[in-house]
């Protein structure tokens, strides 16, 4: 008596002589990926993750007589009673508070004035008003420091033409802090005009229309129509805005120095002093790291605050 086949539950699998183990196919799909983003995963870990890690773990040692020694949180508590910073905070508070505002607003004016149909040579005025965005920041902030020297800068010289009295913009603290306000207001308004023009530009015309037919004047259309849309691309400009100003060093550092009397002192000019000046590398991690909780907490209250939408 023969015996029957078992039935096939479908057509058999033609299986090549030369194909790969199933484990070797797996293999290979699991691992070409990292083949590709290995190099750049390396060079994230060795340029990034590492010194990372190493500046928060050095913000725990100081180096007494050449020798790293662990202190725990005493690095911390020396900034706690450290007037300096406390005054540098202070004034990078004073500069946030003024200048991201004041930008924005001169940035969202420009934005208007750059996307109305009219305006001829657009192209140029957008170039232009970018262009202090790409300048390297030692070198504008040179030419900064001699348009407001006291005796012979130009600015005094154009106060000295209408008959006003010349202004000790570098020397006073209070013109120190608005000279260095002016110069970051000059150098990013531009930059944050064109991505709220970006932002602009991707509001339909109809929306502008449909408006105007419902009756809605110029006001009630920009409160009504462009604001809700415009709103994340500005809480974009102030986020950053206000990352840039609290990283503020290279400005401040050409223009004054930190001064006069720690006037215009921030705190990564502060860490840069106390590391490479006084060599406390200690010191200066614990205030980097510092740093980076006064962004990521000022950043997130923006998005919680600013970057919820309209409830309906």
């Amino acid at each position: 008596m023969t015996k029957r086949k078992p039935a096939q539950s479908g057509p058999a699998r033609a299986v090549r002589p030369d194909a790969p183990p199933r484990w070797r196919e797996r293999w290979r799909r699991r691992t070409t990926p990292w083949t590709f983003a290995g190099p750049a995963a390396a060079l994230l870990a060795l340029f990034f993750a590492y010194p990372l890690l190493a500046g928060l773990y050095q913000s725990f040692t100081a180096d007494r007589d050449g020798v790293t020694t662990w202190v725990g949180l005493a690095q911390y508590r020396r900034m706690a009673a450290d007037p300096v910073f406390w005054a540098a905070l202070r004034n990078t508070g004073l500069i946030l508070a003024v200048q991201v505002p004041v930008m924005i607003g001169l940035a969202l004016l420009l934005a208007f004035g750059l996307n109305q149909s009219w305006l001829r040579l657009r192209s140029g005025f957008r170039i232009a008003y970018f262009l202090p965005a790409v300048t390297m920041l030692v070198a504008y902030s040179v030419v900064f420091r001699v348009l407001l020297k006291t005796d012979g800068g130009l600015v005094n010289q154009m106060l000295g033409a209408v008959g006003l009295p010349a202004v000790d913009w570098l020397n006073g603290p209070g013109w120190a802090r608005l000279a260095l306000i002016g110069s970051i207001t000059w150098r990013w308004t531009g930059y944050n005009a064109v991505i709220l023009l970006a932002g602009l530009q991707s509001i339909a015309r109809e929306q502008y229309e449909a408006a105007a037919i419902d009756g809605a004047g110029p006001l009630t259309t920009f409160v009504r129509v462009v604001m809700p849309q415009l709103r994340p691309v500005i809480l974009f400009c102030s986020v950053t805005s206000t990352i840039g100003t609290l990283q503020l060093f290279d400005e401040n550092y050409v223009l004054t120095g930190g001064g006069p009397g720690n006037a215009t002192t921030t705190p990564v000019l502060y860490l840069y002093k106390v590391g490479f000046e006084q060599l406390d590398f200690g010191y200066a991690a614990a205030l980097s790291w510092v740093v980076v909780a006064v962004i990521g907490l000022i950043s997130y209250a923006q998005f919680r605050f600013f970057g919820k939408e309209r409830s309906r």
